[in-house]
């Protein structure tokens, strides 16, 4: 059932299928998906240790929890998807494809990053990996997202846009605007909301009049759903079946991600609003990389020494993308004046 914003409740409205409805994965996609959220988690992990230690300034928001629904709808997407996000984008530019040490040189503001150290945590791009943003502005992805759109219905390709944002940019009114303008041009454009339950700090029910984010199209005839987000299974399997009818030209579509994170809203956040306790249930029965670990082990699909061999594998590339972070030149004076529009 869908987890409400309280962790020892469910929802009464739009459950998630049950675990016997979620189509399995092959093996191969299994130990992908356990592969692609531990780089995610460990990446994470390691951008808060240097925020911690000062060479990440500014705001820096960790995905930490969230990684299922990224890596569920990556696995879904095809060569030549756009996506955009928001703030919360180092999980998104890792399962596109983007190199870790790229990722955390831009946060440590080196001349290595995907923005040459200019655009920090927030914002960082790659046209070549199809990501537009990273964008701190609340909302901001989502007339963006639908300006991607458009170039795929007039350039008369199939792929579709991901755009993705949070329970709190729900209540923008740039979104409701873009909904709009998606279904009358009928727009090849996925509305992917991740609820993690608490937007900057505040609780979806003290905040929205209604919490089925997945129904805020209704008054445009846009229609959604509510996927588990923290079963990497349920949300590949929503996001190809959703992905294949927008494909199809049937217009924009909203799926909206029940997941949780772990952390604050960003690192300056001590996440007061809430208590230990819900975070340690959420963390022992849901954890979306643990769920994954133990079907793998439980189908005899990998030993834990194969698991520990991925984890090796892994902190390696974390570790040398914190190394190339810290000791990568900062951007010289002169890129000042560079990629400024007149």
């Amino acid at each position: 059932m869908a987890l409400a914003a309280s962790g020892n409740q469910v929802s009464k409205t739009s459950p998630v299928p049950a675990p016997a409805q979620i189509p399995e994965l092959p093996k191969e996609k299994e130990i992908q998906a356990y592969r692609e959220m531990l780089l995610i988690r460990r990446f994470e992990e390691r951008a808060g240790q240097l925020y911690g230690m000062g060479f990440i300034g500014g705001f820096c928001h960790l995905y930490i929890g969230q990684e299922a629904v990224v890596t569920g709808l990556q696995m879904a997407s095809k060569q030549g998807d756009q996506v955009i996000t928001t703030y919360r984008d180092h999980g998104h530019m890792l399962a596109c494809g983007m190199d870790a040490k790229g990722v955390m040189a831009e946060l440590t503001g080196r001349r290595g990053g995907y923005s040459r150290g200019k655009g920090g945590s927030m914002h960082m791009f790659s046209k070549e990996k199809n990501f537009y943003g990273g964008h701190g502005i609340v909302g901001a992805s989502v007339p963006l997202g639908a300006g991607l759109a458009f170039v795929n219905k007039y350039r008369g390709n199939d792929n579709v846009c991901w755009c993705y944002f949070g329970d709190g940019a729900a209540n923008q009114g740039q979104v409701y605007e873009t909904m709009n303008m998606a279904k009358l041009w009928h727009l090849p454009l996925i509305f992917v909301i991740e609820n993690n339950r608490y937007a900057m700090g505040t609780s979806i029910e003290r905040s929205a009049a209604t919490t089925d984010f997945s129904q805020r199209g209704r008054s445009f005839d846009i229609p959604g759903e509510q996927v588990d987000g923290m079963d990497v299974r349920a949300v590949t399997a929503a996001g190809k079946r959703v992905s294949d009818s927008v494909r199809a030209g049937n217009g924009p579509y909203i799926l909206e991600m029940l997941t949780y994170r772990y952390r604050g809203h960003s690192m300056s956040d001590p996440a007061k609003y809430r208590t230990r306790e819900e975070v340690d249930k959420v963390r022992e029965e849901r954890d979306p990389i643990e769920r994954v670990r133990a079907r793998l082990l439980e189908r005899g699909w990998m030993t834990e020494d194969d698991l520990k061999r991925i984890d090796a594998q892994v902190r390696e590339i974390v570790t040398g993308a914190a190394e190339f972070a810290q000791t990568d030149p900062e951007p010289d004076a002169s890129e000042l004046w560079t990629d400024i529009v007149n």
